[in-house]
C-alpha cells in the first residue's frame, strides 16, 4: 500500500521555500522535483553566475536530505568519488572511507573538467544506485540523485561527456539569465545575507521517498505509452540527428510524465506532461549530424519539431 502524504502540499512548499533563493525559476525547480521523485539525475548546463550551484544546495536544504558537493578537476580521481579503503593502525584493519557520492544529494560542479575515467565512476551510481569499491558493492541512500553542472561555453581544459554518460541523466536544463525585476529582487534579498543561510527544511528525506511511491502509482494509458514510443523513434528517424534517442529515453519519460501528473494533482498522465518535460528529457540524448550542426541547428530544434510532428492521442483518464 502507498503511504498517504499530502503531496500537493509538499510540492508547492518546496517550490515556494526554494523559489526564495532562486528568483523566477519555478519551472527549472519543478523540474527537477520531477527528476527526483522520478529517481533521476540532471545536468545543469549554464554559463557562471546563473544559480546553478544554489539550486542545488537549496533543494538538498529544502528537502533535508545529506548533501555533498564535488568539484571536478583534471586530477579528480575516481576514489575521490566512491571512497577508499586506509589502513587503521590501531585495529591493523584496512577501514572503508566513503566519498561524497555517498550522499543522498551530490553536486558533481564542472564535471567536464575531469578526466573521462572519472566521469565513468559516476556511471554505476547514477544507473543502478549502488557502487563497487575494491570488490565490494555498497548501496546508495534513498533517495539519490546527482545534481552536475558545465558551463557550455568553455571548452579548453574540459572533456565532453560521452553518450553513454549523458544518457544516465534524466533531463539536461538550463536556467538562463533572470528579468530585470529579477535580479534586482536579487540583489535585495542578498544585499545584507545571502538567503541560503536562512533557509530550513520542510520535509524528510522518507517524505520523497513516499513521493516517489505515489508518482509510481499514477496511471498511465498505453495510448500515452505509445506516443511516448513515437516520440523517441521520431529523434532517431530526424534528418539533423546522426543518433536518436534511446530506450532509457522512453522510460524516463513514462517516469517523469507521472511525476509531472503528481505535480499537477492529477492520478493519470495526459500527453502534455509528456510533452512538458519533452524538451528537457529528450535533447541532451540526440546526436546532431556534422552538417546540422555547421547550419546552427540545436538539439532542441530536433525534439520541438518532433513534438509539432508526432500526433497526439486523446487524453485518458483512469479506467475503473
Amino acid at each position: 500500500m502507498v503511504p498517504k502524504v499530502d503531496s500537493q502540499t509538499l510540492i508547492s512548499s518546496l517550490v515556494e521555500n526554494i523559489s526564495t533563493v532562486i528568483v523566477g525559476k519555478n519551472e527549472s525547480v519543478k523540474l527537477v522535483l520531477v527528476a527526483l521523485i522520478s529517481n533521476g539525475h540532471v545536468l545543469i548546463e549554464d554559463v557562471p553566475g546563473v544559480g546553478k550551484t544554489m539550486l542545488v544546495r537549496s533543494m538538498a536544504t529544502s528537502t533535508g536530505c545529506e548533501y555533498r558537493r564535488m568539484q571536478f578537476t583534471p586530477d579528480l580521481l575516481p576514489s575521490d568519488i566512491t571512497g577508499a579503503s586506509v589502513f587503521n593502525q590501531k585495529t591493523g584493519n584496512f577501514d572503508f572511507r566513503p566519498g561524497p557520492i555517498m550522499a543522498q544529494i551530490v553536486l558533481a560542479d564542472e564535471i567536464n573538467r575531469a578526466t573521462p575515467k572519472t566521469q565513468s565512476a559516476l556511471l554505476e551510481a547514477m544507473g543502478e544506485d549502488q557502487v563497487t569499491v575494491e570488490g565490494i558493492t555498497r548501496p546508495l541512500p534513498n533517495p539519490f540523485m546527482v545534481l552536475a553542472t558545465q558551463n557550455p561555453i568553455e571548452y579548453e581544459g574540459t572533456f565532453p561527456l560521452p553518450e553513454a554518460q549523458l544518457d544516465r541523466f534524466f533531463m539536461r536544463i538550463s536556467l538562463g539569465y533572470p528579468e530585470a525585476e529579477q535580479e534586482v529582487s536579487i540583489m535585495d534579498r542578498r544585499e545584507h545575507i545571502d538567503p541560503i543561510i536562512g533557509l530550513k527544511a520542510v520535509c524528510k528525506p522518507n517524505d520523497i521517498v513516499e513521493l516517489q511511491l505515489k508518482a509510481d502509482d499514477v496511471y498511465i494509458d498505453p495510448l500515452v505509452k505509445q506516443y511516448i514510443v513515437e516520440l523517441t523513434h521520431a529523434t532517431r528517424q530526424h534528418p539533423e540527428a546522426a543518433l536518436g534517442a534511446s530506450p532509457r529515453a522512453s522510460i524516463n519519460l513514462m517516469k517523469g510524465g507521472k511525476a509531472q501528473a503528481l505535480l499537477k494533482d492529477r492520478d493519470y498522465v495526459v500527453p502534455d506532461d509528456i510533452k512538458d518535460i519533452a524538451r528537457a528529457t529528450l535533447a541532451h540524448r540526440v546526436l546532431l549530424t556534422p552538417s546540422a550542426r555547421m547550419r546552427g541547428i540545436t538539439q532542441e530544434t530536433v525534439v520541438d519539431e518532433v513534438l509539432n510532428q508526432v500526433p497526439v492521442p486523446g487524453a485518458t483518464a483512469r479506467r475503473s
